[in-house]
């Protein structure tokens, strides 16, 4: 196969750097080998004498480099929105994205219907700064409308130098009309791993993409989380992630499992599945696990939010996700430049493909604004003379409420908060109605 695609190539470059004589002589005898190899005669002929009529009868006198650099890329635009043909420049960029530093305004994006449409912005960047959000299309950069010009090249209008200025026009959906926006391209640096304790005994891990180092963080940000006190539980929260590097979701999710399979790829030939699976050891050690999804978290968070599902590891809660199952391979070519490939499919532990369905979250959760209001309803201790409880140790305060409560900064960690302590309860309960041998069995380390 590899051999067959290499003559491929060397012809399909031979018939393209003699297009001027191939564009009209015919030798049926060549015609014929060519064909034999698997190469598109008819189709490159075509190619060459586009290529020659362009040269000799455009307005304006055309460079031949940048002819047929528009046509490969043209030609990966026609596979699917991921496949591209990166510069030097772009081939530097795709490579530090994956270490956690690169310049721009902090957007993951993607191509739809010509337009430039926002996968999730980057925490703590520009474009988060300045409210733009999953779902939102970008219909202009500057003075430049996108419809036609691809997506890397829309992404290189977007880079600049940091602190430079761009003015994008976006169309956010059940809006009447685009709005612009100003962001200052700043130097991005991704801490893709947070921690904190939402309540004593329930923690918070939010990766908010997955790089080389993430499985290295998130493990290190559990034992954080752990060295606090009695952990009764983690939310894992993949809103907004957009993805990544494939072994850092792996290693983020075997840090859960204590076996099984994470995730399998699967190219073309049935020979080409490659298995990723997880290593003995559950960090959470059973612990209940919430993995907290929407619309945009995309690739490796879906693998990861799939695997933990598939395996009975832990509820997915939230919104449908973005559903980017596809596997893209870097192949360095002539010239340092490179073409970035889709080669292959994600498929959970179950054999579902993730493309274009996304991870169906085990409980629905709806993106809300909820506002706090006092309650008013009368109580038997707000009636005259009532009686004490005689074991209560001091009166319950209502007050001891934090400034700003969970439930209005945000809704739907709220809601999975509340269904990890349900979990965390309903097994606790469980375990207290058994038999005292058959509890003291449950417990002992095995």
């Amino acid at each position: 196969m590899l051999k067959t695609s290499h003559a491929i190539l060397r012809n399909a470059f031979f018939v393209i750097a003699l297009a001027a004589p191939l564009a009209h002589a015919q030798d049926p005898e060549v015609d014929q080998q060519a064909k034999k190899q698997g190469v598109p005669v008819t189709e490159l002929r075509a190619f060459a004498e586009v290529l020659e009529r362009i040269r000799g009868a455009y307005v304006t006198e055309v460079d031949e480099h940048d002819l047929i650099q528009a046509a490969i890329r043209g030609m990966l635009m026609e596979l699917d929105p991921h496949s591209a043909y990166l510069t030097p420049d772009q081939f530097e960029d795709l490579q530090s994205v994956t270490t956690g530093e690169f310049g721009g305004l902090g957007l993951e994006v993607t191509m739809e219907d010509g337009f430039v449409k926002v996968v999730t912005p980057i925490d703590d960047s520009p474009a988060s700064r300045a409210d733009i959000q999953a779902g939102d299309l970008i219909l202009k950069i500057d003075d430049t409308f996108v419809k036609g010009i691809g997506l890397q090249e829309a992404v290189e209008l977007m880079r600049g130098k940091t602190g430079s200025e761009v003015t994008l026009s976006v169309l956010r959906d059940g809006a009447d009309k685009p709005h612009s926006v100003t962001l200052k391209r700043d130097r991005i640096q991704v801490h893709s791993v947070k921690q904190e304790t939402l309540e004593p005994g329930y923690g918070y891990l939010r990766i908010s993409q997955f790089q080389n180092n993430t499985g290295t963080e998130a493990g290190q940000a559990l034992n954080k989380l752990e060295a606090n006190g009695d952990l009764k539980g983690l939310v894992l929260d993949l809103r907004n992630n957009p993805g990544g590097v494939l072994t850092g979701a792996v290693e983020v999710a075997d840090l859960f499992m204590d076996s099984g399979l994470v995730v399998y790829t699967q190219g073309r030939d049935a020979q080409s599945r490659n298995d990723f699976s997880a290593t003995p050891g559950d960090q959470l050690h059973g612990l209940p696990l919430v993995v907290l999804v929407n619309g945009g978290s995309a690739s490796a968070s879906e693998i990861v939010a799939g695997a933990l599902q598939d395996q009975g590891r832990a509820i997915v809660v939230g919104n449908r996700t973005f559903g980017k199952g596809s596997v893209q391979t870097v192949l360095p070519i002539s010239g340092d430049n490179a073409l970035k490939l889709t080669t292959a499919r994600y498929y959970t532990p179950k054999g579902r493909s993730i493309q274009a369905q996304g991870i169906v979250p085990d409980i629905a959760i709806q993106v809300a604004s909820v506002k706090l209001v006092e309650d008013s309803l009368l109580r038997e201790s707000d009636l005259p003379h009532h009686l004490l409880n005689q074991k209560a140790s001091e009166p319950a305060d209502d007050k001891k409420e934090p400034p700003e409560a969970l439930a209005s900064r945000d809704y739907p960690l709220s809601q999975a908060l509340s269904i990890l302590k349900g979990i965390n309860l309903a097994e606790r309960r469980q375990l207290e109605r058994r038999p005292d041998d058959a509890r003291n069995a449950a417990s002992t380390p095995r």
